[in-house]
């Protein structure tokens, strides 16, 4: 195995990394004062398009981590950030929360449900049937289709949610087309969050507690994966997957002494 140079910058999950179920893992308040106190740079990455990045911050101090807002990328990000190099100055239908239509606005988009560019579907704690229909009736007339992740469920305090990727795909049955999903495991997430702190793939890590999004994103995209047993993978799925991630290890506690 070719010999890997050492991590100058890292990029790590949220839920199930650092958090679980809104109470923190042990070692990740650790972590990341290790990191700021290093001063590499860093980001905390979720898939989850609800919150804005000042939303997160706060969130996370409220449970003791310290993570600057420029410290925090969402899918919801990486979408606005995707659209602005690729369609500059268009417009769009949302069926999203906060974080999604402030990453757009701020990207200069304008929303709008009259002949859009896109329809982008970004995670909502209450989908609309009269929103979806909007948007399939969108789609039909030509609006292009993006997702901001392909998560099919998301947890919560009574069982698992549907989430984005299950509403994508009603919306694609009933339209015949897929969208572009622009989160993990797309790599183009973790290569915007990369050109977000100025790092390269071959000196940065991933650390995620999923092997279908998190290792598989990072690993697709250059980069050293770390595998924490504190979030959805346990050790036993290892086995299920064509692929492994560098190191596996109990939790983000053990990788301390690496920052």
């Amino acid at each position: 195995m070719t010999e890997r140079k050492p991590i100058e910058s890292w990029l790590t999950d949220m839920d199930g990394v650092l958090m679980h179920e809104g109470v923190p893992v042990p070692g990740a308040d650790a972590f990341i004062k290790k990191l700021r106190e290093s001063g590499r740079p860093f980001l905390v990455l979720t898939n989850n398009s609800i919150y804005t990045a000042r939303d997160l911050h706060a969130r996370l101090n409220r449970i003791g981590l310290e993570v600057p807002e420029e410290n925090i990328w969402t899918s919801a990000l990486a979408t606005a950030k995707f659209l602005d190099n690729q369609h500059p100055g268009g417009t769009a239908y949302v069926i999203g929360e906060a974080g999604l239509t402030t990453a757009l606005h701020d990207a200069g988009y304008v929303l709008s449900d009259s002949d859009p560019d896109f329809v982008i579907l970004g995670e909502t704690r209450t989908y609309s049937f009269e929103a979806l229909t909007k948007a399939i009736r969108l789609i039909n007339d030509g609006a292009r289709f993006i997702a901001t992740n392909p998560d099919n469920t998301g947890p919560s305090p009574e069982g698992v949610l549907p989430a984005t990727g299950s509403v994508a795909a009603l919306i694609t049955k009933a339209t015949g087309k897929e969208p572009y999903f622009v989160g993990k495991p797309n790599p183009l997430m973790m290569r915007t969050a990369l050109n977000t702190i100025g790092a390269h793939s071959e000196t940065s890590a991933m650390i995620g507690d999923r092997m279908d999004t998190d290792v598989l994103a990072g690993l697709e995209a250059g980069m050293e994966t770390f595998l924490v047993l504190t979030g959805v993978t346990t050790r036993a799925d290892l086995d299920h997957y064509p692929y492994r991630p560098t190191k596996v290890v109990d939790s983000i506690a053990d990788l301390v002494d690496l920052v």
